[in-house]
This record gives C-alpha cells, structure tokens and sequence, in this order.
C-alpha cells in the first residue's frame, strides 16, 4: 500500500504542498495571538511584529544553505534535516518567556521550515517544462492557500480555548507529521550531483550563474516586489483589524480567511488562463491590476473614507492579483535551471522573503497607529513591481 501511494501523483503533489505551506502556516496561525503575546511578554506589538520579521529573515537566509545542499545530495535529505530542525525549535517556542528569546527561536524555527519550500519548488522543476510548472505550482497553490483561510480561525478558536503557546505545540505535531509523510511517501525526483563543490568558491560560482540570468533576475524581482504587499499585509493586518478597526479574533479570523481565499480562486483559475497565454503575460496583467488597486487604496484612504468592507474588498482584490503573479513569475524564473534548480530555487526563495522581511519590518518601523504603513507598502511594492515588469518586457527574451 505504501508503495503504491509512494507513486500516486496526488499523493506527492500534497506532500510538495504540505511542504510549501508549513513556512506560510507558521506566520499566519498565530497572528491573531500578538495582541496577547505583547501582554503576556510584556511589551508593545510592533515589538512583537519583529518575531514575524525574524521569520522572514530565517527564511531568506537558510534558503541559501539548503540550495547547494539539493543540488550535491537531493532533495529528500535535506527536506528532513529542515524539518527535524523546526520540529526542536517550536518545542522551544512553547517554554520561552521572553520576547527576544521568541524572536531568536522564530529564525531558527524559519530555518527549519524554508527546507521544504526550497525542496518543493526544485521537485517542481526536475519533473516539468515552463507551462507546466506554472499549472502545477498554481495546484501547489492550492494547498498554500488554504493556509491561510484555515491558521488564523484555527488560532482564533485555540486562543479562546488554551494559552497561546500551544499554537507551537500544534506547529511542532504538524511538523512530525510532514516528517513522516516525507520519509514513507514522497519519491525522490533528483539523486544529487556529488561531483558538486560545496566549497565556499563553487556555491558562489554557481549562485552567480542563476543571478548573471536575465530571465531568472527580472521575473524573481518581479514577483518578488510584487511579494511585498502580501508580508506587509500580514505584518499590519493584526493592528488593523484588531485594534484599528476593532474587530475581536474570530472576525479576524473569518476576515484573514475570506482575504486569503482570493489568492486560492486567482491560482486556480490561473490553470484555465495558462491553456491560452504564456505565464508572461498573465503574470503582466495581473501586476496591473495589482497596482491599479494600490493606488485606488491609498486614494480611499487620503481622502478619509476607508470603512472596513472597503479595506476588506480592496484587499481581496489585490491579493487577488497577487494569485496570478506568483506561480508565473517563479515557473519563468526557474525554467532556464535543471541541475542547479536547488540553488536556483533557493535564490528565489531568498530574495522574496529578503524583500518581505524589509517589507514587514518596513511597517513596524512606521507604526503609528494608522492603516498608513500597511497600505502604503502594499501599494509601493505593487507599483515599482509594475515598473520593472514593464522596463523588462521588451529587453527579455524568455522560453516556454
């Protein structure tokens, strides 16, 4: 039985989503906890913000040590070094008092987690062509962003039942459970290059050659930026809707959930648009529309006329947008890769959560008990986005 759900595409293509998504489950599941983290730990909530920058941060950062890793011994052993790492580290999480310790343990535990992101996104590419990944990243998707339609209410209902810290424990057996799921049932798609340096010289001789990439550059860098909405959204979305707006943690929850569903329909319905245009230009599109809604956001708000169901509405759409950049923008950016789609995986990875966690930190810096850092970062990202997918077009050639 074991074997044959070892070989069943929908099998694997859950785990690979199971994989991606423990990174974005980790943020969202205790956003609705930071009001009561900063009174637990005594301390404001942009102190507590820094915890989900620190994340970010971890992020970036170990994605770059698991990519040269992929690439020398494959996929599968890096995958469950990662995940035994954040297994240990929300363990912690649970007994720690302190919010520096919190925000120390938020790295390590983010170290642990971007394994499989990196994992998933290579797996992706050792098995299709462009288009291809594009429709299978949009399925992987799916499963990501179901995440965050379900972690907040499933803070949210835990929070009015037991103490903050066992969203960590929930973390850790989620965490086991990928494990084992990982060692019995996903197959190996890539048994690792040996002959692969790992010496400091030849990491970054082959970092460089993904980066020296005009299509890997421009379209990492366009969804990218186009991230950076999205990190601010989640860095700012607590106050907002909390505080700002007064909302309590379940219409948070239900409010995260319906914002986040956006994000599902617009990756699915990618599948259908990918049948008749390249990822190119549905991606294009997209960072338009994205855009165009920035600037409607920031024009409600000058004038003084933002109410909640509009904040809620125009969220929704822009991260609707975002739906369509992402899988596009990343199938693009990996295609020219095979062999180092480790590394190359990993640089992607790293510069869009290097730009989320600017992007987060961005709108703890600002604080000032307005929905204008949220918003104005969102719309700034959606914009220099827009800008560079445009100063691209015609300077970058690019293969399905």
């Amino acid at each position: 039985m074991l074997k044959s759900l070892k070989n069943n595409r929908k099998v694997t293509l859950l785990i690979l989503g199971l994989l991606s998504a423990i990174g974005p489950f980790s943020i969202d599941l205790y956003l609705p906890a930071f009001d009561i983290i900063a009174e637990d730990f005594h301390t404001s909530v942009d102190q507590v913000q820094l915890t989900l920058t620190s994340y970010f941060v971890g992020i970036a950062f170990g994605q770059m040590i698991y990519g040269p890793l992929l690439d020398k011994y494959g996929r599968k052993k890096p995958l469950l070094i990662g995940l035994a790492i954040y297994f240990v580290a929300s363990l912690m999480c649970i007994f720690t008092r302190d919010i520096n310790h919190l925000i120390l343990l938020r790295f390590l535990q983010a170290l642990g987690s971007c394994g499989g992101m990196v994992g998933a996104r290579a797996m992706v590419t050792d098995y299709y062509s462009s288009r291809e990944a594009a429709k299978v990243f949009s399925l992987l998707m799916l499963v990501i962003g179901v995440s965050p339609i379900l972690a907040p209410s499933i803070g949210a209902f835990m929070l009015e039942h037991f103490d903050w810290h066992n969203i960590f424990l929930f973390l850790a057996i989620l965490s086991l459970l990928i494990f084992i799921a990982t060692t019995f049932l996903l197959p190996e798609s890539y048994s690792g290059n040996r002959d692969l340096s790992l010496a400091p010289k030849s990491i970054i001789s082959n970092f460089w050659k993904v980066l020296s990439n005009k299509v890997f550059i421009s379209y990492c860098l366009i969804g990218s930026i186009a991230s950076a909405g999205t990190y601010a959204y989640l860095a700012g979305s607590s106050f907002v809707m909390q505080q700002y707006f007064g909302l309590s943690k379940a219409e948070y929850g239900l409010a995260f959930a319906f914002i986040a569903s956006a994000m599902v329909i617009a990756t699915q319905l990618n599948r259908y648009f990918l049948k008749k245009h390249s990822s190119e230009e549905i991606s294009r599109v997209a960072n338009i529309w994205q855009a165009f809604i920035g600037v409607i956001m920031i024009i409600v708000l000058s004038s003084g006329m933002l109410t909640f169901p509009i904040t809620l509405i125009l969220i929704f759409c822009f991260l609707f947008g975002h739906g369509f950049i992402f899988p596009n923008t990343s199938a693009v950016a990996l295609t020219p890769f095979k062999g180092l789609a480790g590394s190359a995986s990993a640089l992607l990875g790293c510069i869009q959560m290097a730009i989320g966690a600017f992007a987060s930190a961005l709108v703890s810096v600002l604080h000032n008990e307005t929905a204008w850092p949220m918003l104005g970062v969102m719309c700034s990202g959606a914009i220099l986005s827009l800008i560079l997918h445009i100063v691209v077009k015609n300077k970058v050639k690019t293969e399905e």
